[in-house]
């Protein structure tokens, strides 16, 4: 019995016009649970992120009075006044100096030693532990640590000093040393994390490209450049990126060691904003200097994000 071509395109069409209802109702649920599931996210970042950030650039538009009210509009004129004071030029220049130094650092040492321990050699592991142990420190605990290796008259420094018969060194009182002596306290903070996720990466290379780079005669240098490098630069481009927007954000050492000074020689952004809001109860400038820090930061990732990441192999 012969079919009829027209009935059969019909029951066709039915078919699919049901699988199309049913892919609806199937995405329609999808997205009812989805907001189930980032609803309470969404709620909590909107609350302690975003509303924060709206409500800093509304103040920062603003003059305050000592408890953070709004009284008289300014507009754009606190950024003015900000970006021309010669306190807020120190304390971005003394920013820059220290995010520059603690992310070479960090990332140099971290790298070397990432390096040395992914080496077979005996008991390499109790190395990797010590490298590692910095993570397991808390800001307050590296603080005291620091501050006693610090002491002019009975720190590990001093006792260098006097068994080599120099002048001790008054690291947290002289300007000229206090940047230094907060940028080593970092470093090794820094180093525990920056060490294992290096170390992790080098590991990950396949083994067969040192057996082959063996076998032609390349040398450990030309190894560790021509292989080691390009294989692990996308996690160097990431441990970089997060380095140098941690050492913008520092806080916690700077608050217990120097707390900004000598003669604000540690004053960075983020202190002086902390100092501006809660010493001197001036929210506005507080506010404005938060949103610059801010747009500095985002610059400074848009910039590593157009160029650095170029340099990536993936």
């Amino acid at each position: 019995m012969l079919k009829n071509p027209a009935s059969s395109d019909m029951v066709a069409g039915k078919k699919a016009e049901a699988s199309k209802r049913k892919i609806f109702r199937l995405n329609a649920n999808d997205k009812y649970f989805a907001s189930i599931f980032l609803g309470p996210s969404l709620f909590l970042l909107g609350l302690f992120v975003f509303y924060p950030m709206f409500k800093t650039l509304y103040i920062s538009l603003f003059l305050t009075n000592t408890l953070g009210h709004t009284t008289v509009f300014a507009g754009f004129s606190n950024y003015a006044k900000l970006i021309t004071s010669p306190d807020f030029i120190n304390s971005l220049t003394v920013t820059v100096t220290y995010v520059v130094a603690v992310t070479a650092l960090t990332l140099g040492i971290g790298l070397l030693l990432a390096n040395l321990a992914s080496k077979k050699l005996p008991s390499i592991g109790i190395f990797r532990t010590l490298y590692s142990l910095t993570m397991g420190v808390s800001v307050a605990v590296a603080a005291i640590f620091w501050l006693f290796m610090f002491n002019p008259s009975t720190g590990f420094f001093a006792l260098i000093s006097n068994a080599l018969s120099m002048t001790p060194i008054n690291w947290l009182t002289d300007p000229k040393f206090a940047m230094l002596a907060v940028i080593i306290t970092t470093v090794w903070m820094n180093l525990g994390f920056t060490f294992l996720i290096l170390l992790g990466a080098i590991e990950s290379v396949p083994r067969t490209l040192y057996e082959a780079a063996d076998v032609e005669g390349a040398s450990p240098s030309f190894q560790f450049f021509k292989i080691t490098l390009p294989m692990i630069s996308p996690t160097l481009f990431f441990v970089s990126t997060i380095t140098i927007i941690d050492a913008f954000k520092s806080f916690g050492l700077i608050d217990l060691i120097t707390k900004g000074g000598p003669t604000n020689a540690t004053n960075m952004l983020v202190y002086r904003i902390y100092k501006d809001a809660f010493y001197s109860g001036n929210y506005a400038k507080s506010s404005t200097e938060a949103i610059i820090l801010t747009v500095i930061i985002a610059l400074v990732t848009l910039v590593q994000f157009k160029f650095l990441e170029r340099k990536v192999n993936y």
